[in-house]
């Protein structure tokens, strides 16, 4: 690019935590951050993606209140900030022209809104952007609510500060060559991005790459001011950033919290200061953390109750609700059965004391025992099954729903992506709950982060109790039980399911990888039955590319078995 003769700019990119809806709260942070940037120097300051209203604001946007609400919200913005004279401030928001919101043309509805970035400046909305490439895939449906930019015929959005040519891209519309084309076109030299891109692992790397990428085809500086927390089952890791002409990276925020983070141009090349890339564990553990703290926060529960069963499973989701909440918030409780082993009342009781949460015993023995009198005579000349052992499981979370009821707290469930991926969960059991912290964590990754958790504490000072580790999983359903009796090792469940679920493979070329026809037939087909159940489960937190949840959309019903 040509070189940028000009005094210096500073530029600030204002990783802020939006609630969706929470409209005041939102302007307040983004004011405050603003003029924090102000009174540093900076006369641009760059918000994220839809920080107005949150992101993804869904059905929302479909009431005209809400709409006109934003409306209300980017002008009372505007206006509190006009005092800060010379700073221009790009704020997202939701878009729409005309007093309804669509038009009729031809009997086909046309959505006006627009997934837009407006620059605030000397108290006026002075330029509005309209995003012109529209994602419809994993967990983005933003055809469903807006219309593209472009094909409104809304022109390129370039504005100057001090000299220096900005102009405007909102998250999708950079992994394109056609929108900052057009802004070079208009005159800019830097390409400002808003974005609000979910999490998940490997996203921050690949995202990286591909804006470098851009930056490069561009030959200009590119700057990427992203979202942060949790809304509902996504999380936002910040990690904003600043590229130069050749795509190196010269600035970034840390991940998954609050930040603002100074960029000066001076010459050609934006700088700023580089928080360092976590590791794949600590960018996993960092979301999951991020996702319970922000869903019960954002959604005003004044605790949580977790059912502590001595196994990996529940130890971790305990692990990550104290990392996220606090000790003080997080109840536990321990229910045996009869078939419930010594150890698992010992490395539960471990467990709890480790975290210093509150940790209570309720045996489920006598409601067993009335459960299957009551059932004896429709039961009777049959053999156990997984009936007995599913009723256990149903207690359980009669049980922990109860105390939710009572006492406020939301329940934790303790079902990973494997068991979730398989059917193996009992609904109305250990389904039963309101919010799933590891249900798409596979349960090799989550050995995974339980070793890594205890990796980050002094030696000795473990919170996970090694035998809770290395003990062999089990469900304590019925005696001798252990995961294995009914699914494959984990670690080839954990790969079959990978291709399939995740990677799209059919089972056939599953095959020809080597591994075993009838595991892959079996897990597969496991898959497929269980989706009744997985329609029932509570919302989980997403850190995978797919997810059961918003971006894993499959029929009940269905004869496909390829």
């Amino acid at each position: 690019m040509a070189s940028i003769d000009q005094p210096v700019v500073t530029v600030a990119l204002a990783q802020i935590n939006a609630t969706v809806g929470d409209l005041p709260g939102n302007v307040r942070k983004i004011t405050i951050a603003a003029r924090q940037a102000f009174a540093q120097g900076a006369r641009l300051v760059l918000t994220p993606e839809l920080g107005l209203c949150g992101y993804p604001p869904e059905d929302l946007l479909l009431r005209p209140a809400f709409m006109e609400a934003c409306a209300q919200a980017l002008l009372d913005c505007a206006r509190q900030l006009a005092d800060c004279e010379g700073l221009a401030v790009v704020v997202g928001h939701p878009h729409q022209f005309g007093g309804q919101g669509d038009v009729r043309s031809n009997s086909v509805s046309v959505p006006l809104r627009f997934n837009a970035a407006s620059v605030l400046t000397g108290g006026r909305v002075t330029a509005t952007y309209c995003k012109r490439e529209l994602p419809n895939y994993q967990v983005f449906d933003e055809r469903r609510y807006f219309a593209s930019g472009r094909d409104a015929g809304q022109p390129p959005v370039v504005f100057e500060v001090q000299g220096l040519r900005f102009g405007l891209n909102i998250c999708e519309d950079a992994w394109f060559d056609e929108p900052g084309l057009a802004a070079k076109g208009a005159g800019a030299q830097v390409l400002c991005v808003l974005n609000a891109s979910p999490f998940h692992l490997g996203k921050l790397a690949e995202r990286e790459a591909r804006m470098a990428a851009r930056a490069r085809s561009l030959q200009m500086p590119l700057l990427y001011a992203h979202l942060t927390g949790g809304q509902d089952e996504v999380v936002f890791d910040g990690a904003s950033f600043a590229l130069d002409a050749t795509g190196t990276v010269t600035a970034r925020a840390p991940m998954f919290d609050e930040a603002l983070t100074l960029v000066q141009f001076n010459g050609e090349a934006p700088r700023g200061p580089v928080a360092p890339m976590p590791s794949f564990e600590a960018q996993a553990w960092a979301a999951l953390v991020v996702g319970v703290r922000d869903y019960i926060g954002k959604n005003g529960f004044p605790s949580i109750i977790i059912g502590l069963s001595g196994g990996i499973d529940s130890a971790l989701v305990l692990a990550i609700a104290v990392d996220a909440l606090g000790a003080d918030r997080v109840r536990t409780v321990m229910m045996p059965s009869p078939y419930t082993a010594d150890i698992s009342w010992i490395d539960a009781r471990d467990m709890a004391k480790r975290l210093g949460v509150r940790y209570d015993e309720i045996s489920i023995v006598p409601m067993f025992e009335a459960f299957l009198q009551s059932l004896a005579s429709e039961f009777a000349g049959l053999k156990e099954d997984a009936t007995e052992e599913n009723i256990q499981a149903r207690i359980r979370g009669t049980l922990l729903m109860a105390l939710s009821n009572k006492f406020g707290s939301i329940v934790l469930t303790t079902g990973n992506k494997s068991e979730m991926a398989t059917g193996y969960c009992t609904l109305y059991g250990d389904m039963a709950g309101g919010f799933a912290v590891i249900k798409d964590v596979a349960k090799t990754l989550v050995y995974r982060l339980a070793d890594w958790r205890n990796a980050q504490c002094t030696p000795g000072l473990e919170v996970i109790p090694q035998r809770i580790i290395t003990r062999p999983p089990s469900a304590e359903l019925r005696s001798d039980q252990t995961d294995q009796d009914s699914l494959p090792p984990y670690e080839v469940l954990d790969a079959i399911l990978a291709r399939y679920m995740e990677g799209d493979q059919g089972i056939e070329a599953i095959i020809a990888e080597g591994f075993d026809r009838a595991d892959v037939e079996r897990v597969t087909r496991l898959i497929k039955v269980n989706e009744y159940k997985r329609r029932q489960s509570p919302v989980g937190i997403r850190i995978t590319h797919r997810a059961f949840g918003r971006d894993w959309r499959y029929p009940i019903t269905s004869k496909f078995r390829a």
